[in-house]
C-alpha cells in the first residue's frame, strides 16, 4: 500500500512523520503488553513471521498502481487473527520498510503516511474484534459475517486514509477526485476476497489445532480469551 510519490510533498510531509511516530508509539505499547503476557520469544517469532509474509504480499502477490496509490492484497485482518495485533503491526511496518529500502527507495519519503495507512485500520479491527467476538470464541471458530466485518473495517480504513492523504496533499481538483474514486473502486474489490482468505486460513489453523507450536501464533487463535 503506497501513496504515489508527489501526492504529498514539501512541508506537508511533516504531518505524515507525526502520524507515523504516533502509530509507532501505539504499536510499541501493544508490543510491551504482548511481551509481558506472552514472552519476548513468542513476540519476536511472530513479528519475524509477519514481516516475511508482508514482504511477500507486497512483492509477490499481484499489485498494480491505480489512481493515487496501489492496490495490494495486504491481508491485514488475516495477520491480526493469526499473530495478534502487536506482531501484525510490527510486521507491516518492517515489511513496508524493507520493501522501500531494497526495492522501492522512491517510496521512503512516503513511509510515515504509508505506515499510518496500514496500522490505524489494524488498531481499528482490534477494537472491533473485542466488540463482535465473544470472549469464549476462539478465532478459528469465527463466522463469515465476523470475518467480513473485520476485513471490511480494515479495507475501509485503508481507503479512507489514502483519500485523506491525497486530498491533504493535492487538494479537491477534479483530476485528484477522479484518481481517488478510481483507487477506492478498485480497492473495494479486495473486500470480496480477503474474508474468504481469512476463513480458509482459519480452517487450516483449526485442522492444525494441537499441532501448531503455541508461541508461533496468537493464543486467541485456538483458545477463548
Amino acid at each position: 500500500m503506497h501513496i504515489e510519490p508527489g501526492v504529498v510533498s514539501g512541508a506537508k510531509l511533516v504531518l505524515s512523520y507525526a502520524t507515523g511516530i504516533a502509530v509507532g508509539g501505539v504499536a510499541l505499547k501493544l508490543a510491551v503488553e504482548t511481551v509481558r503476557e506472552q514472552g519476548i520469544t513468542s513476540f519476536a517469532a511472530r513479528t519475524l513471521a509477519t514481516t516475511g509474509l508482508v514482504f511477500v504480499f507486497f512483492e509477490i502477490l499481484p499489485h498494480f498502481p491505480v489512481g493515487v496509490s496501489e492496490v495490494h492484497f495486504i491481508l491485514g485482518s488475516t495477520l491480526f487473527l493469526l499473530f495478534g495485533a502487536a506482531p501484525a503491526a510490527f510486521g507491516l511496518a518492517f515489511g513496508l520498510l524493507f520493501q522501500g529500502v531494497f526495492f522501492e527507495p522512491p517510496d521512503l519519503p512516503q513511509y510515515g503516511m504509508n505506515v499510518t495507512t496500514l496500522l490505524v485500520p489494524l488498531f481499528a479491527i482490534q477494537a472491533i474484534a473485542t466488540r463482535i467476538i465473544a470472549r469464549n470464541t476462539a478465532y478459528v471458530d469465527l463466522s463469515y459475517r465476523q470475518a467480513l466485518a473485520l476485513s471490511t473495517t480494515y479495507q475501509a480504513g485503508v481507503i479512507a486514509w489514502v483519500a485523506f492523504w491525497a486530498l491533504y496533499g493535492s487538494g479537491f481538483g477534479a483530476t485528484n477526485l477522479v484518481n481517488i474514486a478510481t483507487f477506492a473502486a478498485s480497492y473495494a474489490l479486495v473486500i470480496v476476497i480477503e474474508p474468504l482468505a481469512d476463513l480458509a486460513v482459519l480452517a487450516l489453523a483449526k485442522s492444525l489445532r494441537g499441532v501448531t507450536a503455541p508461541g508461533l501464533v496468537t493464543p486467541r487463535l485456538h483458545n477463548a480469551a
